[in-house]
């Protein structure tokens, strides 16, 4: 597979969210808003870049027996960095994505692409799918945070779209218009895909 298509995979072919149903858990919680959706997925991204960097570089040294244990500790490392420098400089973000920060570490997302890719495969390609995963995640975000944060506040990035002639529809932004927001992405991925396909 080739550099580019090693980086952009992430982006729609296996998107973690959108194409894989990975990482659910903050997709559908921190959505809310758009920044909150940035927030989150810059920090997974940091996290899944740094820690499949890091696999990738110990995998003739980690014994086979103790892989799992071994990759959620050095996942954690940067899960706490990520959750001091928000809680330190953004600390508005870090307060309102609250408990997602820590869960970081268990996130599918990027325990699986430690296990099943940065442990059998080079740095520069360990880098290369950390990148790309993580910017798949966070278009993902924040493509889900949009639609939620404009149908149901009539903002986007806290910028008034419809100068108070829209009445948001309060629906998007509880738990059920997550589930919403999401199906319709999703539906609307599979027509694309199924029209790329059938166009050849």
């Amino acid at each position: 597979m080739s550099n580019i298509s090693e980086l952009t995979k992430g982006l729609w072919k296996e998107n973690p969210v959108l194409r894989l149903l990975l990482g659910m858990c903050p997709a559908l919680a921190v959505t809310t808003a758009v920044e909150y959706a940035v927030g989150m997925g810059l920090s997974a991204t940091f996290v899944l870049l740094s820690s499949n960097v890091v696999v990738a570089s110990l995998r003739n040294i980690i014994p086979a027996k103790t892989r799992l244990p071994c990759f959620i500790v050095i996942i954690a490392t940067f899960v706490t960095i990520v959750d001091l420098v928000l809680n330190g400089f953004a600390h508005d973000i870090h307060k309102s994505l609250g408990i997602f920060i820590p869960l970081i570490v268990v996130n599918c997302v990027i325990l699986g692409r430690a296990e099943a890719f940065a442990s059998k495969r080079p740095v520069f390609d360990s880098f290369l799918d950390g990148l790309g995963m993580g910017l798949g995640f966070t278009l993902a975000l924040v493509a889900l945070a949009s639609v939620r944060e404009i149908l149901g506040n009539g903002t986007w990035l806290g910028m008034s779209l419809t100068g108070g002639e829209f009445t948001p529809v309060l629906l998007f932004v509880l738990p059920p218009g997550a589930f919403i927001s999401l199906g319709f992405l999703l539906a609307g991925m599979n027509v694309i895909e199924k029209r790329r396909q059938a166009n050849g």
